[in-house]
């Protein structure tokens, strides 16, 4: 990933967490993926012997110690804002959990955004409330089984922020590595060599049209690199040696 620094980050705003724990992982979570001011609604205690601190990995050096401690109608007076929510409703008839976009979706939406954002994870149990929904400006949802979409809430923290990533960090570690395909002409030596290869072992001439445009549209939607036309032609050579032999 790369690109230019985001100009503003999205504020991760953690509402009455039941668990200091949690509160580590979200904070490790946002260290993670270049997300910076944590804000904290009705916190548990987070003292340095917390399960909080002991969560955090190295965010327990910056973004743990400098959460700070809000109201969520100081958030919503304040922010953008985005509430994540496991549960949501099918259509418009009930509003409060719909329109709803997944994170992926809600990327491309905040990138335009010229507010101050803030993404709002809830409790444990309940998640955000009805009445608490109802007072933000968007609403998100990670896709997750019928069956069982509830997850934990540090997980689902951990999910979004990196579904988000793109609106916190400009790069990560892993080096832009990217994918050259071969040099035309040498695609089309391959295929010339593989319509004689299939001569050469007795393939039924009235098969070999079909075989080569199967073929020419396999490794067309394959984007072979030079190394692996070179190895390609390679292994049609020791086929040709193996038949000459014979």
């Amino acid at each position: 990933m790369t690109g230019e620094p985001p100009a503003s980050l999205p504020a991760v705003v953690v509402v009455d967490a039941d668990t200091p724990g949690n509160v580590g992982t979200i904070a490790r979570a946002m260290k993670n993926f270049g997300f910076e001011e944590l804000l904290l609604v009705d916190p548990p205690d987070l003292d340095r012997e917390s399960d909080a601190y002991g969560f955090a990995g190295q965010a327990r050096e910056d973004v743990l110690p400098n959460a700070r401690e809000v109201t969520l109608e100081k958030v919503v007076e304040s922010y953008h804002t985005v509430g994540f929510t496991a549960t949501t409703n099918e259509d418009a008839r009930k509003h409060v959990r719909f329109p709803f976009r997944t994170p992926a979706d809600l990327a491309d939406d905040l990138a335009g955004v010229g507010a101050d954002t803030a993404l709002l994870f809830g409790r444990e149990r309940i998640g955000l409330t009805n009445e608490e929904l109802a007072s933000l400006d968007q609403v998100c949802a990670i896709p997750a089984s019928a069956e069982y979409p509830v997850l934990n809430l540090g997980q689902a923290a951990t999910i979004a922020l990196y579904e988000l990533r793109g609106l916190a960090m400009a790069d990560s570690q892993l080096p832009d590595v990217s994918h050259e395909r071969a040099d035309e002409g040498e695609i089309e030596r391959f295929y010339d060599r593989f319509g004689e290869t299939l001569t050469s072992v007795g393939y039924p001439a009235e098969k070999r049209a079909k075989t080569m445009r199967l073929v020419r549209r396999l490794v067309g939607r394959a984007h072979p690199t030079d190394r692996e036309i070179t190895t390609l032609h390679g292994v049609l050579r020791a086929i040709e040696r193996a038949t000459r032999k014979r």
